[in-house]
């Protein structure tokens, strides 16, 4: 189902009018309201009133996460605070967090996307929606929780945690659609299966997943394990929480981004300059209707690639690539450069193991370590020694011959890997403790 059918299927040259209309006012008010935005403006030689065609927002400066810190907290905001009318911040994970605020128009706005959103990955007013993603200051669940109001559908906000009580809510309430981490799903299939419920049994039609790189192999898990449809969205906070881009239902062949609220570049991570469809790079976001907390040319560090063909859903929207790791979590391990989503691919290729595990770097004089931890299941963790140790040689073999790198990979007993009730810890980096 397409949710807004004007703006969804608009023909590029009406959309492109759209975004320049939209990208100019935008400009004129972040110059007016935002000092940050006036001076990195007036450094780079460039005014709002210079910006004749989309070509043009390649003159103008990005936006760093370390922006968003060094004016923390709400130096970036374009309105008054009693304008403001939500707030939300990033988790921090990667150091101090990013702080956005929402005006009342904003929140609509997000409502409206989401409710795109969640149409394009399988949800319609007559759906349940089991709304799995952690509520309060990280955006994933009021934002699911919004889109499905207006949608229309039905939402249980159980938020993360609890997973028993939620296995027992999926049986008792019935409902077809879920939206989580794919991590935590996989971690409700576990929990599941220990209580001993199928979710075969269960009406889960679709599940909408995201907030965490994941690849095609683990889609397929999930899919086999919690018996649906597993669609991938996309969104940060820093651009408005989830709702940037979601795959459809129908084709899963790229994300749709709602390109008449923001505009999409990739670039060279290292030069900067602009690249062509469907190389690959650094994806980088401009906000176009955003009041409260506009971003210019943002730099979202995810590893993309854009595709502009329409799709066989019907939509027009270019569409970026599943995001396949980020420039500020790639690994290099003496000098082969890989990100966790690779090695992720090659372990769920391997049938014996399961899709839990972490990754553990550590320096043994001047080399750089990696130790692949991965969970095998109960049957075979009785095996003899020699058959486990010939699997780790094999999973090893596998992550040289696809990867280029080395690593030693250590299988661990069920449950020795911590779960996560939001993001998982994919990475253990013992080189900077």
């Amino acid at each position: 189902m397409i949710y807004n059918m004007e703006f969804e299927t608009m023909p590029r040259e009406a959309l492109e009018a759209i975004q320049l209309r939209r990208l100019k006012t935008t400009l004129d008010r972040v110059n007016a309201t935002v000092p940050f935005y006036r001076k990195k403006f007036k450094e780079a030689g460039i005014s709002p009133a210079g910006v004749k065609s989309l070509k043009d927002l390649q003159r103008l400066p990005f936006t760093t996460k370390q922006d968003l810190r060094d004016n923390y907290p709400f130096g970036m905001f374009a309105v008054p605070m009693d304008n403001v009318v939500r707030i939300h911040a990033s988790s921090g994970t990667t150091g101090q967090s990013t702080v956005v605020g929402y005006t009342a128009r904003d929140i609509d706005t997000w409502a409206e996307l989401m409710a795109r959103s969640l149409a394009a990955g399988g949800a319609t007013r007559g759906d349940m929606i089991h709304n799995a993603y952690g509520y309060g200051l990280f955006t994933g669940g009021l934002g699911v929780h919004y889109g499905a109001e207006k949608l229309g559908a039905s939402v249980i906000p159980v938020s993360g945690g609890n997973t028993k009580r939620q296995i027992m809510l999926m049986k008792d309430f019935g409902p077809t659609i879920l939206t989580s981490t794919p991590s935590y799903a996989l971690h409700l299939a576990e929990a599941a299966e220990e209580m001993g419920i199928s979710f075969t049994g269960l009406k889960f039609k679709y599940g909408i997943f995201g907030a965490e790189p994941w690849s095609e192999n683990m889609r397929h898990e999930i899919e086999r394990k919690l018996n649906l449809n597993a669609v991938d969205i996309y969104g940060l906070s820093e651009v408005i929480g989830p709702g940037v881009s979601i795959e459809c239902h129908e084709v899963k062949n790229g994300l749709h981004i709602f390109e008449d609220h923001f505009i999409p570049e990739i670039i060279n991570p290292e030069t900067g300059d602009v690249l062509p469809y469907g190389e690959t790079g650094e994806l980088v976001f401009t906000s176009l209707t955003k009041e409260a907390f506009p971003v210019i040319r943002y730099r979202t560090r995810d590893i993309s690639s854009l595709h502009p063909e329409p799709c066989m859903c019907g939509r027009t929207l270019v569409r970026m690539k599943k995001v396949s790791g980020r420039t500020d979590d790639m690994l290099i391990i003496r000098g082969v450069n890989v990100f966790p989503s690779q090695i992720e691919s090659v372990l769920m290729e391997i049938n014996e193991i399961e899709p839990h595990y972490q990754l553990v770097l550590d320096r043994e004089g001047n080399l750089d370590t990696l130790t692949v931890q991965v969970e095998i299941g109960e049957r075979l963790f009785s095996d003899e020694v020699k058959q486990l140790q010939d699997l780790e040689k094999r999973i090893a073999k596998n992550i040289k011959e696809y990867l280029g790198v080395s690593a030693m990979v250590k299988l661990v007993e069920p449950k020795a890997i911590a779960r996560s009730e939001g993001k998982a810890v994919r990475v253990i980096d013992k080189r900077n403790i």
